[in-house]
């Protein structure tokens, strides 16, 4: 079965599993520290009173008859083991089942958290995780060969993720046709890296071959997955580096790190070889085979995995529709077991960089000579001398939903709970920020108020030690007192 058994991507298989694994890991350790302040039974947007209306909940979950937060603490901690299993390489010594069965019940567990996690897991790459987990699943243990059709779909994987990012900012944005959306991008990002700032202070004919590059590597390159070796790895590497950059720019959670992972997908051991000689080609053999010679794949095996291929090939035709029309749609799943999906990201970039500043005061009357304090979130900009830190791929859900505010209207339900939070100086919920400035007492009143932040220039920041330079726009919600 020499078109179903790829021997030469032993070393691929590894780090598909492990990498996959090690982002289960980190999704889960998120899910961990911050569902039960977000989404608990005292939660900003409690689970519990979604549990009552089905219809709302986007598909399978364990919580569907019942949710409590020491449950959620279990489901945590077991898919923190799992994956903390497969980064080590135990289930891959067994049997191609054991690895299977370790996948699928990661893929169960975080699919529970998702699909009661509202709009604080409505990010594409909770969906794009699902996906993987599901389909890495099926890449078998160290005593088979990798099957060549789960190597395929993942390079689909890679393909729509690229391809549909490219299509949607082309068909979005006019500033990603006029070359000019990366002299906005990196100032205005949901989540600024430390050295956001230094990337957009390049030189503005920089940014133009930047948004050429993003161009030819989602719009060309995802075609050159599918081609013979060592094309299908060049193609792969230019991925890889694409999205490296993209680390180094910015806070997009696992997004890039999980594309680099899948883009391992068709990098052969001889291109790893090549490029790290100290690597031999057939160090991650096959057990019980010398000289990287593949045993049998079993008939069982086989099965089940062409059985599975069917399915993801059957359900890739709507994701493929998708590609293609006119309304294309961005992060959306189209079955409720969030398989074969259609991503997106960017698809407009913002021009201005408006941060919603959220302020209290222990004054008994809030007047204008008031003494107002700013709470200080861990990724979003607030204090203007303040690096900001890296924390991808780790994902502040906070942060990311405070960005998007602006956006649309600064009044929703769960921002309305927060400053109900901060009024009653909610532990758990303090937790979540960089810095109460009460240190714990509750203030007597909240008020919210916007600023327009930009980067701060070479010159400004030598003469004021600025990171950002900030302008007060209005106050969008009137000081809140306990109870009002």
């Amino acid at each position: 079965m020499e078109w179903f058994d790829a021997t030469e991507f032993i070393i691929a298989r590894q780090v598909l599993q492990r990498g996959i694994a090690a982002i289960f890991l980190i999704a889960f350790l998120s899910s961990l520290n911050q569902f039960r302040p977000l989404l608990g039974e005292h939660g900003l947007l409690p689970v519990t009173r979604i549990l009552t209306y089905p219809q709302y909940l986007r598909g399978p979950t364990l919580f569907r008859w019942h949710y409590s937060d020491r449950m959620l603490v279990a489901v945590c901690s077991v898919g923190i083991a799992l994956a903390a299993s497969v980064v080590l390489g135990l289930p891959q010594l067994g049997p191609p089942w054991l690895p299977m069965l370790v996948f699928l019940a990661l893929w169960l567990l975080y699919m529970s958290i998702v699909n009661v996690g509202q709009t604080f897991y409505g990010f594409g790459w909770e969906m794009l995780l699902l996906e993987a987990g599901f389909l890495v699943a099926f890449l078998g243990s160290d005593a088979v060969p990798p099957p060549t059709t789960i190597l395929l779909l993942a390079a689909w994987l890679v393909f729509r993720l690229e391809f549909g990012a490219g299509l949607i900012k082309l068909r979005g944005d006019r500033s990603w046709r006029d070359l000019t959306a990366l002299y906005y991008h990196h100032e205005t990002q949901p989540m600024p890296g430390p050295l956001s700032r230094q990337a957009h202070l390049l030189p503005k004919p920089f940014h133009r071959l930047e948004v050429l590059g993003n161009h030819f590597a989602q719009l060309v390159v995802p075609f050159f997955l599918f081609a013979p070796q060592p094309v299908a790895s060049i193609a792969a590497a230019i991925v890889i580096l694409t999205q490296l950059w993209l680390v180094v720019t910015g806070n997009f959670a696992w997004l890039n790190w999980i594309t680099i992972v899948l883009a391992f997908a068709m990098v052969s051991d001889q291109a790893v070889h090549a490029v790290l000689p100290f690597v031999p080609v057939g160090a991650g053999e096959i057990s019980g085979t010398a000289s990287g010679a593949a045993s049998a794949t079993p008939v069982w095996w086989l099965v089940i995995v062409l059985a599975v291929t069917v399915l993801l090939v059957v359900l890739s035709w709507w994701p493929l529709r998708n590609l293609f029309s006119r309304h294309q749609l961005m992060n959306a799943s189209f079955n409720r077991w969030q398989l074969v999906n259609a991503y997106g990201a960017f698809g407009s970039v913002t021009k201005r960089r408006i941060e919603v500043v959220v302020e209290g005061t222990l004054d008994a009357v809030p007047h204008d000579g008031a003494t107002w304090r700013e709470y200080e979130f861990k990724g979003k900009p607030g204090d203007v001398r303040r690096i900001p830190r890296q924390f991808a791929p780790y994902h502040l859900r906070l942060d990311w939903l405070m960005w998007f505010l602006p956006l649309g209207s600064v009044h929703e339900r769960w921002f309305y709970a927060l400053l109900e939070k901060l009024l009653e100086a909610d532990r758990p919920t303090l937790r979540l920020l960089r810095l109460d400035p009460f240190d714990g007492a509750p203030p007597r009143w909240v008020r919210v108020r916007t600023w327009h932040y930009r980067v701060a220039t070479r010159a400004e920041y030598r003469a004021t030690g600025q990171r950002w330079m900030r302008e007060l726009q209005r106050e969008v919600i009137p000081p809140l007192s306990r109870g009002a």
